[in-house]
């Protein structure tokens, strides 16, 4: 029997085998592309780390730097020291932080915190690298998904992130991040940046979101603090022994 190819029926049934094959070859490419496509959002996030830590990423492997990768709970206790948790716990790290596990990096000269906050068009992230004392910024790593070109975006640069190496988080025992000033920093203040020319919206959400994830690390931080000077004082007192 010959087939009417011009009728609606052939029409409509031609055109859901069609949807069905492409639907199928789709899902089979996207199973197969998964995989990879996991990998790289890995080697992404590893990428960022290292170079939060001031290196390069191109001759120096994350695996060289950071020692392990934790979860802290609100206390600052580790809950987990399972690599996949943690690099799950960053790919919602908003809705990790609200329940109270907060990744971090320890690394051979300090530790890798990641960020979360929100700038004017959008969320904001990074990862900010301290060194040993949990207090001397060692480098940061900043993006965004909206932030206007020129203006907020400019938090992506090179030459922004450049003036956070070597500013302080801590004043005494007081965690107070690290402000962008509008203006430009005050000189010889160990906390500020100069804030965005144009970006005011996106300089203040930077400012908040140091401050704010920071913050979760703080019980940890000052454990570490608290560790490291009683070290000095009992070397020094073996010292005047």
């Amino acid at each position: 029997m010959k087939v009417n190819t011009n009728s609606n029926t052939y029409i409509i049934i031609y055109s859901v085998i069609m949807v069905v094959i492409v639907a199928v070859l789709l899902s089979v490419a996207a199973l197969g592309l998964a995989p990879r496509q996991q990998e790289n959002m890995l080697n992404e996030k590893k990428t960022q780390i290292v170079k939060a830590l001031g290196e390069d990423p191109a001759t120096v492997a994350y695996d060289s730097v950071i020692t392990k990768a934790v979860i802290l709970d609100q206390t600052g206790a580790v809950v987990s020291e399972d690599v996949n948790e943690v690099f799950e716990a960053l790919n919602d790290l908003k809705g990790s932080f609200a329940a109270n596990r907060f990744p971090l990096f320890v690394a051979t000269s300090g530790v890798v915190a990641p960020l979360y906050g929100a700038g004017l068009w959008g969320p904001i992230w990074g990862y900010i690298a301290l060194d040993t004392d949990m207090n001397t910024v060692k480098g940061i790593v900043l993006d965004h998904s909206g932030e206007t070109p020129g203006l907020g975006a400019e938090i992506t640069t090179p030459k922004h992130q450049a003036m956070y190496v070597g500013k302080s988080v801590y004043e005494n025992d007081q965690l107070v991040g690290i402000t962008l000033k509008k203006g430009g920093a005050e000189k010889g203040n160990p906390h500020q940046v100069d804030a965005i020319t144009g970006g005011t919206k996106t300089s203040d959400g930077v400012t908040a979101m140091i401050s704010d994830c920071l913050n979760y690390y703080k019980p940890y931080f000052d454990a570490a603090r608290a560790a490291a000077t009683a070290t000095v004082e009992a070397e020094s007192n073996t010292l005047n022994e």
